[in-house]
């Protein structure tokens, strides 16, 4: 068999030598090298036979698990949502800067070809994965991820397990506290634009906008509800809906701020004032939010530390499985805060 054109001239296999040849990360190698015991039986067998195909002894793996060695993280993303993106890609390239990261970053449709671009990834050397959402919520690239022993770290989803970690906000306590802000201004008609209901972070958001009106003992109208996909575009469908029914709604919460934006836009079009015949409330406080007019009343995210947080929780985590010691998936819960601007007000009388 012809050696891998990575294998540098007179020197004996790496451990990405095995990992390519097995087809699995590099932290599987390490596992079963060390004889850790959360390998699946079929990945051990074929990461044996990869280690005696290419004559991979424990020893090189030694040196080549020091501490000081770079780490390869993969940001893998499909966000539709160009400002959320850009502030993440800040946090993860300005925390990568702090350590020995290569940090590759690919992008994917979640309809078509996640579950293939991350099999690619790993199969390059990647050793952890950073996944903003709609891909933290993807039944196929976990899978992924899972099945090759690879530690990764989801942006608001669910609870940690095994190899993966969290961090996220209080995605429901947000939306709760925005609805129980415009009910606080006399509005009695909110309207809600969710984000694509598929994700996780969506359903939560409507749940705390349905609480909220509960106990402000405001009814719940499901035609004030309208799904949207955290696109502008869909935020414009979105609201020509709400704004076209026989009682329109007089506050409008959109579940990120390219929707909200679109909604002032679609409310201007049709003469309306923001935010005196209509108040448009966002989600995340992105640039966005202070570079439209009126500013956006938004709930703030911290998109960027969020970013920065999951790197973190991945050197950590490839730190220590080059040490050979485990260590479970964690879970880091960030403050959100409610800003006040410019787009909300009492409704008129």
């Amino acid at each position: 068999m012809r050696p891998k054109q990575s294998r540098r001239q007179g020197s004996g296999p790496t451990i990405a030598d095995v990992a390519r040849e097995a087809g699995v990360s590099p932290m599987t190698v390490s596992r079963v090298i060390n004889g850790e015991d959360n390998v699946r039986a079929k990945t051990r067998e074929i990461v044996n036979a990869a280690i005696s195909s290419l004559g991979y002894t424990p020893n090189s793996a030694a040196r080549s698990l020091a501490g000081g060695a770079q780490i390869k993280i993969g940001l893998l993303h499909s966000n539709l949502s160009a400002s959320y993106l850009s502030a993440f890609l800040i946090g993860a390239l300005e925390q990568s800067s702090r350590y020995n990261i290569q940090l590759v970053v690919e992008h994917c449709d979640v309809a078509l070809n996640a579950e293939a671009v991350a099999a690619r990834m790993l199969s390059g050397g990647v050793e952890a994965m950073l996944l903003p959402p709609p891909l933290s919520d993807l039944p196929a690239v976990l899978e992924v991820l899972e099945s090759s022993d690879t530690p990764a770290v989801l942006i608001a989803s669910e609870q940690p397990r095994n190899n993966i970690s969290v961090v996220k906000i209080d995605d429901y306590q947000a939306a709760y506290e925005m609805t129980r802000h415009i009910a606080s201004l006399g509005h009695k008609h909110i309207g809600f634009i969710t984000g694509d209901r598929g994700q996780q972070v969506s359903r939560r958001r409507l749940e705390g906008y349905r609480q909220a009106l509960k106990d402000s003992a405001l009814p719940l109208d499901d035609q004030l509800i309208e799904e949207g996909f955290f696109t502008y575009r869909s935020g414009l469908n979105a609201a020509e809906g709400l704004l076209n029914l026989k009682h329109p709604p007089t506050a409008i919460f959109a579940c990120n701020d390219e929707m909200a934006a679109a909604t002032i836009s679609v409310a201007q079009r049709r003469g309306l004032d923001v935010p005196r015949d209509l108040t448009v409330c966002g989600f995340d406080d992105t640039a966005l939010a202070t570079t439209i007019w009126p500013e956006l009343t938004t709930i703030h995210q911290p998109v960027v530390d969020m970013s920065r947080a999951a790197v973190d929780l991945l050197v950590k985590k490839v730190r220590a499985i080059r040490a050979g010691e485990a260590e479970n998936g964690q879970q880091v819960q960030l403050d959100f805060t409610l800003i006040r601007r410019r787009s909300d007000a009492p409704p008129r009388s």
